[in-house]
C-alpha cells in the first residue's frame, strides 16, 4: 500500500505540467488555430458550392467532337492575350478549362471554352475569386508564403501537441468518471456546459482532426513531409518532383509540341470512349518539355490521376521515377502522399468526408474560444478566493 502514494504524487505532477503546457501553449496558437478553423469550414464545400452558383461550368454532353486541346489554347489565348497556358482540362458535362497559371509575373486565369463550339463563357481571375482568397489565409495568412506558411504550420503543429496533452488530460480516473466525460450535459449551468463542449467535443473531433492537422503539416514542412514518406516507404527517401524533358536532339520533329498534345490526347480518348474522369492535357511551352497528360478516374479527388508524359517530338512515352508518374508504377508511400490533399479537405471519404472534416474544423475553432472561457473562470475563481482571505 505505501508504493501507491508516491507513483499517484508522481502522475498528477505529470498531469499537471501536462496542463500547463496545453494551457500556455493554447493560448500562444489559439487565434492561429480559430483562424484554420473557420477558413476550413468556409473551404469544405468549395466545389459544391461553386457547382451550385456558377452555371458556366458545365456544358450538357453533345454528339458532336470535342474542339482539339490546341484549337481551345488558340481561342482562350484570343480572350486572354500574352499569359501562357499552363493545362487544359476536359470533364463530360463540364465546360472545358483552360488554366493558367505563373509564378513569376505571378498571375492565374481559368478561361472556360464550350468544348464543342469554341465558344468563351468565361474569363476569371482567380486572385479575385471569394475561395482563392480564403485558400491564401488559409496556407499563408496572405503573407509572403516564406513567411505566413511556416506561422500557420508551427501553430498546427502546437495544435496536434493540444490534441494529445487534451487526451491526457480528459483521460478519466476511475469507472465513475468515465460515464461523465463521453457526453454533454446541455440542461447544466453555462460553465460546466461550456466545459463540457471543450472536453467531450475536443474528445470526439480528435480522431479526424488529427488527420487534417498532420496532412497540414505535410504541405507546409518539407522536413515533414519527407520524414512520413520514409517511415511509410520503409526508409527510403522522397523522390522530388522533376520537369520532364523531350529529346531535342531527335530528327523525327513533329511541328512544335501542338501536333503531338492533339495525337496524343485523340489517343487517349480513342483507346477508352467510355471514360467518364478528366482529361488534363499540359501543352508544353517550348520544344524542351515533355507533353504531360493526366488521366483521372475520380475528378472528385486527386491521389488516383494517373500521369503520363511523352516525348513532343517522337511522342515516345517517358518513364520518371517520383511519385507524380503512372498509378500503377505508385509505391504504397507514393499513395499516401498522393492522399494528403484528399486527406486534408475529407474528399478522400466523398461527401460523408467533407461533413465530418466541416464538423472537426467547427469544433476545433471552437477550441480556443471554450478553452479561454474555462481558464478566465478559473482565473477569477482564485482572484475572488484570495480576496476573500
Amino acid at each position: 500500500m505505501g508504493l501507491k502514494k508516491p507513483i499517484q504524487k508522481k502522475t498528477n505532477r505529470f498531469k499537471y505540467w501536462i496542463g500547463r503546457l496545453h494551457l500556455w501553449l493554447g493560448l500562444i496558437s489559439g487565434l492561429f488555430v480559430f483562424f484554420l478553423g473557420i477558413t476550413g469550414c468556409i473551404l469544405a464545400f468549395e466545389r459544391e458550392i461553386e457547382d451550385a452558383v456558377q452555371s458556366y461550368r458545365f456544358t450538357s454532353e453533345q454528339n458532336k467532337p470535342l474542339l482539339p486541346p490546341t484549337q481551345l489554347k488558340a481561342i482562350a489565348d484570343q480572350a486572354l492575350p500574352n499569359k501562357k497556358a499552363h493545362s487544359i482540362n476536359y470533364q463530360p458535362g463540364r465546360t472545358t478549362q483552360v488554366v493558367y497559371y505563373h509564378d513569376a509575373p505571378a498571375y492565374y486565369y481559368i478561361v472556360f471554352v464550350n468544348q464543342y463550339t469554341g465558344k468563351v463563357l468565361k474569363v476569371k481571375n482567380m486572385d479575385e475569386d471569394f475561395f482563392r482568397i480564403v485558400i491564401m489565409g488559409h496556407y499563408y495568412l496572405w503573407l509572403p508564403p516564406e513567411i505566413g506558411q511556416p506561422i500557420l504550420t508551427t501553430a498546427t503543429m502546437i495544435f496536434v501537441f493540444l490534441l494529445i496533452s487534451g487526451l491526457i488530460l480528459w483521460w478519466p480516473k476511475s469507472k465513475a468518471a468515465r460515464k461523465q466525460r463521453f457526453s454533454v450535459r446541455l440542461k447544466s449551468k453555462w460553465r460546466r456546459l461550456n466545459y463540457d463542449l471543450h472536453n467531450v467535443l475536443g474528445f470526439y473531433m480528435t480522431f479526424i482532426v488529427i488527420f487534417i492537422a498532420l496532412s497540414g503539416m505535410v504541405m507546409g514542412f518539407q522536413w515533414f513531409a519527407k520524414s512520413v514518406y520514409w517511415v511509410s516507404s520503409g526508409g527510403k527517401s522522397m523522390k522530388v518532383f522533376e520537369e520532364t524533358f523531350s529529346d531535342t536532339t531527335s530528327t523525327a520533329k513533329l511541328s512544335l509540341n501542338a501536333a503531338a498534345a492533339d495525337k496524343l490526347w485523340a489517343k487517349f480518348v480513342k483507346e477508352d470512349p467510355t471514360f467518364t474522369g478528366s482529361y488534363d492535357v499540359h501543352i508544353p511551352e517550348n520544344e524542351k518539355l515533355a507533353v504531360e497528360i493526366a488521366k483521372n478516374p475520380d475528378p472528385t479527388t486527386y491521389w488516383k490521376a494517373d500521369y503520363r508524359y511523352f516525348d513532343q517530338h517522337t511522342l515516345k512515352e517517358i518513364e520518371v521515377k517520383h511519385m507524380y508518374g503512372k498509378f500503377s508504377n505508385a509505391s504504397i508511400a507514393d499513395k499516401i502522399s498522393r492522399m494528403n490533399y484528399d486527406v486534408h479537405i475529407g474528399s478522400i471519404a466523398g461527401i460523408p468526408g467533407k461533413i465530418m472534416a466541416f464538423i472537426a474544423s467547427l469544433i476545433a475553432a471552437s477550441m480556443p474560444v471554450t478553452g479561454i472561457i474555462i481558464w478566465l473562470g478559473r482565473k477569477n475563481k482564485k482572484t475572488k478566493s484570495l480576496k476573500s482571505i
